[in-house]
């Protein structure tokens, strides 16, 4: 298990260091209720007290029951900043607009709520002089399991390199509630989405991989085929040179 004595004070001066190189004031990041964003956001506001957590419930009836709660909660209970964001209204005539250009599908569809997502913390950051705050974990980014200029977007990220598991010991050190701990991982898209469901595989077996490299056939054979066609989210845009 790592030292979250030590882990805290290297991440909270890699914010620092982030702070004094941009010029930035303060931070902002999405806090969605879910274990990586309570993550973030209690590391940006020891690195940061001018931090503050944009909840952005977006169409998903569970945005504004559960997720809303837990992620209030996360803030009142670490003295972090909130601020709402309702982008219901925003998806959906996005999504009435493109019905004149396109079929969109429903992964198309799910997409769009991510990357308004970022515009309105980009809106925020721009307008108050901040830096945006990634929340994705090492388990994640390894299945691509992110959207493109959504939530793969950021400034800098403090938690990139933690899986799941470690995430969960994160926040146990840090005194996070159980309630987020407890809750089953979903990025909220819609009604009954959850992340092992719709990858195929658990977390606690990709988690297995990226440790020893081992898992049982099936799950290495999906964990294999993500990683593989999800190269490009990982990748820097491609651009022409002679």
């Amino acid at each position: 298990m790592r030292n979250y004595t030590k882990e805290t004070e290297k991440r909270v001066q890699f914010i620092h260091r982030q702070l004094e190189e941009s010029g930035a004031k303060g931070l902002v990041f999405g806090n969605s209720g879910g274990k990586d964003s309570a993550l973030v956001g209690i590391l940006c506001k020891r690195a940061c007290e001018d931090t503050v957590g944009l909840i952005m419930p977006c169409c998903s009836e569970c945005n504004y029951g559960d997720d809303m709660t837990d992620a209030l909660m996360i803030s009142n209970l670490f003295r972090i900043e909130a601020r709402k964001v309702d982008l219901t209204k925003t998806a959906e005539a996005t999504k009435k607009a493109l019905k004149e250009a396109a079929s969109i599908t429903k992964s198309t569809e799910a997409n769009i709520a991510p990357r308004l997502r970022m515009t309105a913390l980009y809106a925020v950051a721009g307008a108050e002089n901040r830096l945006v705050a990634g929340t994705g974990n090492k388990s994640e980014r390894h299945m691509g399991y992110f959207t493109k200029w959504g939530d793969g977007a950021f400034d800098f990220n403090p938690i990139a390199d933690l899986t799941v598991t470690e995430i969960y010991e994160f926040l146990t050190y840090l005194g996070a509630p159980k309630r987020i701990m407890q809750k089953t991982p979903s990025a909220g898209l819609y009604e009954g989405q959850t992340d092992e469901a719709e990858m195929g595989v658990s977390y606690k077996a990709i988690d297995q991989y990226l440790k020893s490299g081992q898992c049982n056939p099936d799950d290495m054979e999906i964990i294999s085929r993500y990683h593989k066609v999800t190269k490009h989210k990982r990748n820097p845009p491609v651009v022409y040179e002679e």
